[in-house]
Formats: structure tokens, sequence, C-alpha cells
């Protein structure tokens, strides 16, 4: 995935220059020599020569060498930049796809902070060890902090039968429930289900988005 990013660079701007390859050249250089550690032996300086005449010093002494190596690790750095970036964004995909699919269902009814909270917490648990109960659990407890986690728990084990068998029928229930009602009429109890249900409904479409790619 990152080879496609690279090949997806727009490649003009960090095109290697002479000075450059030449740089790169060297650093992967085999060394099949050994090194002259003898600075005053004449076969020391006739070894420097050679490096010299190969490397092209008499352009890169000095200032020109300097510069030239600071600019060659600056491309690298800008080159790499892009790919980190290209790679976020790559990332945040899935969090934004699922943001996406919960407020195309909920949002007339639910809070969009709650949504897409719900649904960054699903993205970022779902490969951990936990529990059906756990997972639905962490997915909404920062929504509701007027709940302690084992009240939280008590509170899933007994919703957790008819979301077993969760199916559209359920789901329509629930949103003609909160359309009714409006949002800020449900009791905390009341919308502490029905986050549990939109998060159910955000593991089975991570579920199912898997099982598409």
């Amino acid at each position: 995935m990152i080879n496609n990013k690279i090949n997806g660079l727009d490649t003009c701007n960090f095109l290697p220059s002479p000075m450059d390859l030449e740089i790169l050249e060297a650093l992967l250089q085999p060394e099949d020599g050994t090194y002259p550690w003898n600075l005053v032996d004449e076969e020391s300086e006739a070894y420097f020569n050679e490096l010299e005449q190969q490397f092209g010093c008499d352009d890169l002494l000095g200032e020109d060498l300097t510069r030239g190596a600071e600019d060659f690790y600056h491309n690298l750095d800008t080159i790499w930049s892009q790919v980190y970036h290209s790679k976020t964004d790559h990332d945040e995909q899935p969090a934004k796809g699922l943001e996406s699919s919960l407020n195309s269902v909920f949002a007339a009814f639910v809070p969009s902070n709650w949504l897409n909270t719900i649904a960054q917490k699903a993205l970022e648990i779902i490969n951990l060890e936990l529990s059906a109960t756990e997972q639905l659990v962490e997915c909404v407890q920062a929504l509701l902090p007027n709940f302690g986690t084992e009240d939280l728990f008590v509170l899933v084990r007994h919703v957790e039968p008819a979301m077993r068998s969760y199916d559209q029928n359920k789901l329509a229930v629930i949103i003609s429930n909160i359309e009714n009602r409006g949002w800020t009429g449900l009791s905390e109890i009341e919308q502490a289900k029905a986050a549990f249900a939109i998060a159910q409904y955000a593991f089975k479409e991570i579920s199912y988005s898997e099982n598409e790619s």
C-alpha cells in the first residue's frame, strides 16, 4: 500500500540532482577495501585521491559538499513526509466512512457528536480482545458520564438478548421511538439503550466492510 502511495506522489518536485545521486551512490557503495587508519601513510594519500576522483570531490569540496548533503537529506525528509501524510489520510478513511454511515441513518434523530464518537471508538477497539458486552460499554461510556461502568454493564445485559437477534425491524423501532419523542425527550436510560443499539449497528457495519474488502 505504501508503495502505491509513493508511486502516486508528484515526483516532479523530488527528482534527484546529479549531486544527490553521487551522494547516494557513495552511501550505498560496498566497503570491499580496507580503510587506511594511518593517515600519514603513503597508501592513505593514494586511497583518498582515488576516492576524490570517483566521487567528484573537486565539485563537492567544503561548502558545496555540506550544502549538497543537506539538500539530499531534505529531499528525503520531504518525500517521507508526503508518504506519511498519504498513509495517514488512508488510515482516516475507515473512520470517515463509518461516521458517514451512522450519520446517514441516525443524524436526523441523534446528535452527530454521539454518532462520531461511537464510530471512532468502535474502530479503535474492534480488534481488541474484548467480549461483545465490553465492546458496547467501551463505545458509549464516554457519552454517558452519569453512569458508572458497572451500571452500564447491568444495563447492556438487559438489552443484549434483543440485540443478539438484531435486524432492520428493531432498528426501525428504535428510530421511530427517537423520532416521535426527540432525543432530548428521552431519559438517560433510553439514550443509553439507543447508544448501545447504534454501537451494535456500527460493529455490524465494520464486519460487513471487512468481509467486502
